[in-house]
């Protein structure tokens, strides 16, 4: 795929980001995209706080093996298990190929260690995809870090 497909992807997660708002506070309002061979098998959002993030609403509806498959994210999966279980390690069981980061997430429960779970894991991830589009989004909803 070309860089326009990738921001084309990106673009549908903060699409879906959209359908978060506003029932997903205290949480930001996540979207995450899953893609097979150029194809959307997949979309998901942030819910309700103790219901799925978007990494897992997404993981979900989709029931196939994921190793050939791209997650596209707006924001860092998170790390930590907190009223819902961590979505790095949600996307690693599964065995995604590769997930695609718009932007870190600045919780200092986080911030890197998502990223950090899934290239330890030995996932492909390439981050700042759209940072400045999905940050103007975003910032509003992460103001308390």
């Amino acid at each position: 795929m070309n860089t326009v497909q990738h921001s084309q992807f990106m673009e549908l997660a903060l699409e879906e980001s959209k359908k978060a708002l506003p029932a997903c506070f205290p949480n930001p309002p996540v979207g995450c995209i899953l893609v097979k061979n150029g194809v959307v098998i997949a979309s998901g959002y942030t819910r309700e706080p103790g219901l799925p993030h978007a990494e897992a609403d997404a993981l979900d509806q989709y029931s196939g093996a994921l190793g050939d498959v791209s997650a596209y994210v707006t924001l860092e999966p998170c790390s930590f298990h907190g009223r819902t279980p961590s979505c790095a390690q949600a996307l690693i069981n599964r065995g995604i190929g590769h997930v695609y980061v718009a932007m870190r997430d600045p919780d200092p429960r986080n911030n890197g260690k998502g990223v950090a779970m899934l290239k330890n894991a030995g996932i492909m991830v390439t981050e700042n995809m759209m940072p400045e589009a999905i940050s103007t989004f975003l910032s509003p909803y992460l103001d308390e870090f």
